[in-house]
C-alpha cells in the first residue's frame, strides 16, 4: 500500500466519486477510514499513484479494485491542491467521477467499511475536502444531462422510457415534462426497441429498450 512520504515536497493521488442508481437513488460509494488522519469518517475511493503508473490507470484500478467490474465510464474531473487538504503534508488529488449501473456491481461491502450512500443524505462531514469533490461531481453530471447521454450509463442492459426519465428527474432534483423528455432522447438516435415489453403492476406493458451503440463507454459527450 502507497503511504505519504514526509520527505516529499508534493504527492499526487487520485480520488474516484463512484456514481449508481440503487433504489431508485442516485448513490455514492464510500470507505470508512480506519486510521487517521480522519479515522472513522468516510472518504471517497482513492489512494496515492504509484511509480510509474499513469492517473487514469490509478483511477481505473481503484474502481476496479472497489467495485470488481472494468469497462466503465470513467471522466476526470478536477484537480484539488490547497496546501491545508491533508494534514499529513502537501498532497495534489486529480479527481474522476464513474458511473455504473447497480446490477453490473460485484463487489462487497465488507465489515462496514464501504458502503453506498444517497447522494442526499451523505454525512454532515467527509474526509479531507472529499464534500466538495462529491458535489463538483453532481454538479457536472448535472450539466452534461443536458448536452449528452451520460445519463444511459447508470441504466441496465433493458430499460423502459419510464424508468430512464426516472433517473433523469433523480439526478437533477425536478419533474420533467414526459412527451418533451421522449422527444428529446429518440431524437438522440442512440435507443433501438428490444421488441420486448415490462409489466408493472395493473399498468400498460411498456416497450424496454436498449443502447444502439457496442458497449457502454461509448456516450455523445
Amino acid at each position: 500500500m502507497n503511504t505519504l512520504n514526509h520527505t516529499e515536497s508534493t504527492a499526487v493521488s487520485t480520488d474516484v466519486v463512484i456514481f449508481t442508481m440503487r433504489e431508485e437513488r442516485l448513490s455514492v460509494l464510500l470507505v470508512k477510514r480506519s486510521r487517521e488522519p480522519f479515522k472513522g469518517f468516510w472518504a471517497l475511493p482513492g489512494g496515492l499513484i504509484g511509480e510509474g503508473e499513469a492517473l487514469d490507470e490509478a483511477a481505473h484500478r481503484m474502481l476496479a479494485e472497489k467495485t470488481g467490474i472494468e469497462g466503465v465510464y470513467l471522466e476526470q474531473l478536477y484537480t484539488f491542491g490547497i496546501p491545508q487538504r491533508d494534514p499529513r503534508g502537501r498532497v495534489v488529488s486529480v479527481a474522476y467521477y464513474a458511473l455504473l449501473p447497480y446490477c453490473r456491481l460485484r463487489m462487497t461491502e465488507r465489515a462496514g467499511n464501504l458502503a453506498w450512500h444517497e447522494l442526499g443524505a451523505l454525512p454532515e462531514t467527509l474526509a479531507f475536502d472529499h464534500g466538495e469533490i462529491v458535489a463538483m461531481a453532481k454538479k457536472r453530471l448535472c450539466a452534461k444531462l443536458e448536452y449528452s447521454t451520460i445519463a444511459f450509463q447508470l441504466m441496465p442492459e433493458k430499460f423502459t422510457l419510464s424508468e430512464l426519465q426516472a433517473v433523469y428527474e433523480e439526478i437533477l432534483g425536478e419533474r420533467l415534462d414526459k412527451r418533451n423528455f421522449r422527444k428529446r432522447v429518440q431524437n438522440l438516435g442512440c435507443l433501438e426497441e428490444t421488441g420486448e415489453q415490462f409489466r408493472a403492476g395493473k399498468h400498460r406493458p411498456a416497450k424496454l429498450y436498449r443502447i444502439k451503440a457496442p458497449g457502454r463507454v461509448d456516450i455523445i459527450k
